[in-house]
């Protein structure tokens, strides 16, 4: 019988892309996908290291599957917590066989660990996760990663210290893989989208007519019915990848703004304020009615004051966003923000946070009411669920739908009853 894996991915839509490539690796190896992490023979843990909250989890995930894995199992953990604190991480967790960091097989070998150099002077590893094949989609959709590590230096973010500097795939790799795909929608992800081929100009938009994401969103959206970007920022969100994206059937934005207040955003070394924010929406929602927005924002970023969660709390009642996210700031070692005096006290985070939340919760809550009685055509994820233009994959709502609908239909839907941030959708006879 054929050994078999079982892979736990954490984090973001970007460890989702890894993991899937190294299912792929695996499988073409020998090994096959078991239906529970009891039953493999290698059980792979791909972590999140982005704040201190991720890697709890991370670890929590390492000790539970460590004490549930059949006798004789090995256990790898890799992703960004074994590139960022690899020596660390073997040391204290006896339990894992191998700390496999960017670009390290994760199929058991003789070695628990594989230093990493500084990301700065870390050469591109032979075993090149960013290029390597695919297998075909097992959902409707599929997450494409189009760029590995960042160029901006963002005070609060520690990812161009174990992910590198900006590294563009080429236009023909990312358009292979989207074909080789197979999927019915197709989300751009990385991170830092709307840079992507600004490292390597001529080289990674080659074959585009033109340079840039915006041409690369065309050639995409040719391939597949539907077509979302996730995290662009703002500095990056021209006039014309605004026309791209809400003409495209897709009109979904997800901006990643941070904060609003002008003082607090140049303290993060970010761009813009409130006002140019608000702008842009409002440009955007002229211009596509029907347009879904989304954000994040960090609270308690150090030196935040009560001016500055005022200034948040009108432009979330301002704004009218779709769907935000709120993230607790995080003292990352080694970044701008970690140094900073007038760091805010965790009870205070918490409660902006609260204050935001419950804030946004409405505003949410209220959109999604106002779409009952209207139609829009979605793609069935699963039995049961689906998402129109308006979601996005595992981070939004759904809309319920019929069971009996088959997965990667498309189907007009009329929506006729709304459950806090989902929907509930009927079929419209043809």
């Amino acid at each position: 019988m054929a050994p078999r894996y079982w892979l736990e991915t954490l984090g973001c839509p970007k460890n989702q892309v890894d993991s899937d490539k190294l299912a792929g690796l695996l499988e073409s190896q020998g090994y096959g996908p078991a239906r529970r992490a009891e039953q493999a023979d290698l059980v792979v843990v791909n972590t999140c290291a982005f704040i201190e909250a991720a890697r709890e989890e991370s670890i929590g995930t390492v000790l539970e599957l460590a004490a549930t894995k059949k006798q004789g199992a090995k256990l790898v953990v890799t992703g960004c917590m074994a590139e960022r604190y690899g020596a660390e991480l073997a040391a204290a967790l006896p339990e894992v066989d191998r700390v496999a960091g960017f670009g390290v097989p994760v199929d058991f070998g003789p070695t628990r660990l594989v230093s990493s150099a500084p990301a700065t002077r870390r050469p591109i590893p032979s075993f090149d996760l960013l290029n390597l094949p695919r297998p075909p989609a097992r959902a409707p959709w599929a997450y494409v990663k189009v760029a590995e590590g960042c160029d901006r230096h963002c005070g609060f973010c520690a990812i161009p210290s174990f992910r590198g500097p900006q590294r563009s795939r080429t236009a023909s790799d990312i358009l292979a893989e989207v074909d080789a795909l197979g999927a019915a929608e197709v989300v751009l992800v990385a991170q830092d989208l709307v840079s992507w081929g600004r490292d390597v100009t001529g080289g990674a938009s080659a074959r585009l007519p033109e340079v840039g994401l915006v041409p690369l969103f065309h050639e995409v959206s040719k391939r597949v019915d539907r077509v979302r970007l996730l995290y662009l920022y703002p500095s990056g969100l021209s006039q014309e990848l605004i026309e791209a994206v809400g003409s495209s059937g897709c009109p979904y934005f997800d901006l990643s703004l941070q904060h609003v207040s002008r003082p607090l955003l140049r303290r993060m070394r970010r761009f813009g304020d409130g006002e140019r924010f608000l702008g842009k929406i409002s440009s955007i929602r002229q211009s596509f009615p029907d347009a879904a927005l989304r954000s994040s924002f960090i609270i308690g970023y150090p030196g935040e004051t009560e001016e500055d969660h005022d200034a948040l709390l009108r432009f979330l009642e301002e704004a009218q966003l779709d769907w935000v996210g709120f993230f607790a700031f995080s003292k990352e070692e080694g970044t701008y923000a970690a140094g900073l005096p007038d760091q805010v006290p965790s009870s205070l985070v918490v409660e902006r946070t609260k204050e935001c939340s419950e804030l946004q919760d409405a505003i949410t809550a209220r959109k999604r009411a106002g779409l009952v009685g209207t139609t829009c055509q979605v793609l069935v994820d699963a039995p049961g669920t689906a998402r129109s233009h308006r979601e996005a994959p595992e981070i939004d709502g759904v809309i319920h739908v019929p069971r009996d609908l088959e997965a990667g239909s498309w189907v007009q839907t009329r929506i006729v009853e709304a459950e806090g941030p989902d929907l509930v959708g009927a079929p419209v006879a043809a």
